[in-house]
């Protein structure tokens, strides 16, 4: 991408500044009925969508509880020495969890109260009990554990707090689903503008960068659904169990979280499209790029974690592909600097071509 002089990169184009912003305005307007087209169409596939955006966060709750449900019967003892043990073995547990995803909660009982809830005689509630019977013994009780599917248990399922949350949660899958679907014109629109002002001989380079840029931004958002969510609601879910909480999340707070999340690591990898741009302008050099980059990761970490939640591994996810796609930006930009240093004689047999 040969200029043909070290003016300003602007100075042959016959748009004035308030055409320039004529067509800034253009162009922001097509994106925006482009996006709203888009979010039109997310309204017919929102509720799938939905119960997509739903499916990590479910995994992870039940990881969670499986692993809690394990260590609860693995560590349980009788409130009394020689008390009644579990009436299932740890492999019988491990069996019913594992490979059948069950969950059970362990609760304990009177086993002769039990016995007449069943109908199958005890002691009934009133009846004489012995001067020094305590009134109610601890140590007589045995512990009982209540299967059931663990799709089915409540702890696992994602709540909403009022009658509106859940229209709210549509609206926002389909905006969601219209970025995405809208991204490859909103792209093209944001290139559009930008071969205004270049150069007859450059514009052919929006054509390269275009695909570039709208598969960066694809990458940035399939890493962050597929691949470091996993990791995020592990780390969150364990703090609390290290908290000694039990989670209850609601499915706008984690929609909120899947809009934020994919969105900042789709804008982020256009970092070496923005450098390379930046450079043909003239904002920066090769020079300048190379000299600061300690300073340029000091600010990628500091943009990751205002990007990214309040964990380290979104942090990390975000920040290592930025570095490593910084130093790929000047690379870009050092190659085409070396196309800047050709001699004049065959810059000016390119620009004939080219013409």
């Amino acid at each position: 991408m040969p200029r043909l002089t070290d003016d300003d990169l602007f100075q042959s184009s016959t748009m004035t500044f308030g055409e320039h912003l004529e067509e800034l305005r253009t162009c922001l307007i097509r994106a925006s009925a482009g996006l709203a087209v888009a979010v039109l169409l997310g309204f017919f596939v929102a509720r799938p969508v939905v119960h997509l955006i739903e499916s990590p966060l479910r995994k992870a709750l039940g990881d969670y509880y499986t692993q809690r449900a394990l260590e609860t019967a693995a560590t349980w003892q009788p409130r009394a020495a020689g008390g009644p043990a579990l009436p299932y073995s740890q492999d019988e547990i491990r069996d019913a969890v594992e490979k059948h995803a069950m969950s059970f909660e362990l609760r304990e009982v009177h086993p002769d109260r039990l016995q007449l809830v069943l109908g199958r005689g005890g002691t009934a509630p009133g009846a004489p009990r012995p001067a020094d019977a305590p009134a109610f013994d601890a140590d007589a009780l045995v512990p009982m554990l209540l299967w059931q599917p663990l799709s089915r248990d409540p702890r696992v399922s994602i709540t909403t707090l009022s009658a509106q949350e859940a229209f709210g949660i549509y609206v926002k899958a389909a905006l969601l689903v219209g970025i995405v679907l809208a991204s490859p014109w909103i792209f093209y629109q944001l290139w559009t503008f930008v071969a205004a002002g270049l150069y007859p001989h450059e514009k052919k380079w929006v054509w390269t960068f275009l695909p570039i840029s709208i598969g960066l931004f694809l990458a940035g958002v399939g890493i962050a659904f597929f691949f470091v969510f996993d990791f995020v609601l592990d780390y969150l879910l364990q703090f609390n169990a290290w908290l000694g909480l039990d989670p209850d999340p609601r499915i706008s707070e984690w929609l909120g979280f899947v809009l934020v999340l994919p969105l900042g690591f789709g804008l982020g990898f256009q970092l070496p499209l923005v450098m390379l741009f930046l450079e043909r302008i003239g904002v920066f050099d090769v020079a300048a790029y190379a000299a600061q980059w300690r300073v340029a990761v000091l600010v990628i970490v500091v943009v990751s974690a205002v990007l990214t939640p309040a964990d380290p591994y979104s942090l990390l996810f975000l920040a290592v592909p930025l570095c490593l796609l910084y130093f790929g930006g000047l690379w870009l930009c050092r190659w085409f600097a070396a196309g800047d240093a050709a001699p004049r004689g065959d810059r000016g047999q390119a620009t004939k071509a080219s013409q």
